[in-house]
């Protein structure tokens, strides 16, 4: 605890401090040491000076580059000199503190001048005290613990030393001339280096990569990445391009814990609970009155006997089974586009909805994309898949609605169900005509339930938003600036009600919780993924939107979608 007072050629400092375990007791009154006056070199005189003004300030001194603690910062302010300090005092605060001086290292005395003069301190008057900043020492040494603890909890960083025998042996004149170096990664883990490419940017890094791995191992990754705040384009054509470096275990994916395993064994198992509550569901006209008062009465208490249900469950296997066929067929088509690219994924997170039976799964990459085609092929892949098992299932179910063979294998639904998408909704009514389609329910066939419920969680996938299959292909086939303009375009979309109607605002949700955040760079995340590619990622959108696009009232009514009753 120490206390700071006036006086008048003097300030007085009482400090009690506790050295290696001993009591230290500094002197009221601290003279002016002797080197200050003329001599900056001179030795320091023990006899005619405190412990706290030689000490402190040599250490003070030595400690301003070491930063060690509070006591070693402490300075004497006190000016002109004076002699009537208690000498007796003094000589046993000193020996007291003898027990401290082993671990003191003593500085150079051509050293002191030199560091006294820029640390030199402000006279102040001696009828006031120093100012004392409320934002002072204690302040900065919190930041400096608190960023030292960061870098502790923190990825490791690229070794300083292969950064300097990588800038020597890795890049040149003939393949990329280094001119500047930047923290690299989310928490700047790695090293960007900038500069001049010397020669074509695909041939460049691909020698880069192979003398990298002849030079570290497996030790670090090399990323080929667009120059932040490049002032124009490469003058060979392109964008400007610049070379990140970060630690392999930093870069790279976890494995899978047994945690996830567990957690997605769960979800699967609600998964196949919610496809099979949607199959029960969608027998509403068979299913016992008490049941479905108490699922479509908002003033219903008390819950039916569940066991009513069980006679219903065989009948509701096949549309459960479609809807996770689906959902599997989306999955293997992933895992297929992956394989050949020695691209490792994660095991599918299943997400239980009880509208569509299935929002789909969450797929993570286990290893780095190696360029921008792969990442467009792989989140395309899936949600092909999965639509081409959908489009099929809808399409027969069609056909399979105009047979009055079938006919007991029927289920009726509202006929408002099929105005909740603009493309669907016209090829049901195309088919099935308009005398079925403009009445209050419409006789179909499950399968056509399955197909409608598949194609729907495709296209929310496919939305180009965080990394969602959509988002991942938008990313890699236009980058990660696009990406932002089609994801903010699509929460606005998402939250007016726009895309997916009533499944907006859950969908809109599970994206912000779980799927906002954007796919990691590809090794080489520079060169294009080609015309045809773009031209599929652009198709893809555009049938999404019309997929999820509800129809209002009025078109209804004039397309024959449905039975639109005006009060």
């Amino acid at each position: 605890m120490g206390t700071f007072t006036s006086c008048s050629s003097l300030i007085t400092l009482n400090f009690r401090t506790t050295i290696n375990g001993v009591p230290s007791f500094s002197s009221n009154i601290h003279r002016k040491p002797q080197f200050v006056n003329d001599n900056f070199g001179s030795k320091f005189n023990n006899s005619n000076s405190c412990y706290l003004c030689q000490k402190g300030l040599k250490r003070y001194l030595l400690i301003s580059q070491k930063n060690r603690g509070l006591f070693d910062r402490l300075m004497c302010f006190s000016r002109g000199s004076d002699e009537d300090g208690d000498d007796g005092n003094s000589a046993n605060e000193s020996n007291l503190a003898t027990k401290e001086k082993e671990r003191v290292v003593e500085d150079k005395e051509e050293g002191v001048g030199e560091l006294w003069s820029e640390n030199k301190p402000t006279s102040f008057s001696s009828s006031e005290p120093p100012p004392i900043s409320p934002v002072g020492t204690p302040y900065n040494n919190f930041q400096v613990d608190s960023f030292k603890l960061m870098e502790l909890l923190g990825p490791e960083k690229v070794d300083p030393a292969d950064v300097k025998l990588i800038k020597e042996k890795l890049f040149g004149y003939s393949t990329f001339w280094v001119t500047k170096e930047e923290p690299f990664g989310d928490l700047g883990e790695g090293i960007l280096f900038l500069g001049n490419l010397r020669g074509k940017r695909e041939d460049v890094f691909e020698k880069l990569q192979k003398q990298l791995a002849e030079l570290m191992g497996d030790k670090y990754n090399l990323f080929m990445v667009e120059e932040p705040n490049a002032e124009g384009p490469d003058p060979r054509g392109g964008p400007r391009v610049s070379f990140g470096m970060l630690r392999k275990e930093v870069s790279e994916p976890g494995p899978t814990t047994l945690w996830q395993y567990v957690i997605a064994l769960l979800l699967f198992l609600l998964t196949i609970g919610s496809s099979v509550e949607l199959g029960i569901a969608s027998q509403i006209n068979r299913l016992p009155p008490e049941v479905v008062k108490y699922f479509t009465d908002p003033d219903a208490i008390e819950p039916p006997d569940m066991q009513l249900l069980l006679p219903f469950v065989d009948a509701a296997l096949p549309l459960a089974y479609g809807v996770l066929g689906v959902q599997l067929f989306h999955e293997i088509g992933h895992y297929l586009a992956a394989f050949p690219k020695n691209v490792k994924l994660s095991i599918p997170y299943f997400i239980p909805n009880i509208t569509l039976g299935s929002f789909g799964a969450i797929t993570q990459f286990k290893s780095i994309l190696p360029d921008r085609k792969t990442q467009v092929d792989i989140s395309l892949a899936g949600p092909f898949a999965g639509a081409a098992l959908s489009l099929s299932m809808f399409a027969v179910g069609l056909l399979l609605s105009l047979n009055p063979d079938v006919s007991g294998d029927f289920v009726q639904v509202p006929s408002t169900l099929f105005q909740g998408s603009l493309l669907l909704g016209l090829i049901s009514r195309a088919t099935l005509g308009y005398t079925a389609m403009h009445a209050a329910s419409v006789s179909i066939h499950p399968l056509m339930i399955a197909g409608w419920c598949g194609l729907t969680s495709t296209a929310f996938n496919l939305l180009p938003v965080g990394c969602l299959d959509g988002g991942r292909a938008v990313q890699g086939a236009f980058g990660k600036n696009a990406l932002i303009a089609f994801g903010l375009t699509t929460y606005a979309l998402l939250g007016l009600g726009l895309l997916g109607g009533p499944l907006s605002l859950p969908w809109g949700l599970y994206v912000l919780i779980c799927q906002r955040t954007p796919e990691k760079p590809c090794l080489n995340d520079v060169t294009e993924v080609g015309s045809w590619r773009k031209a599929v990622v652009v198709a893809a959108t555009f049938l999404v939107v019309l997929t999820l696009l509800p129809v209002w009232d009025e078109l209804a009514e004039e397309l024959g979608v449905g039975l639109v009753t005006t009060l």
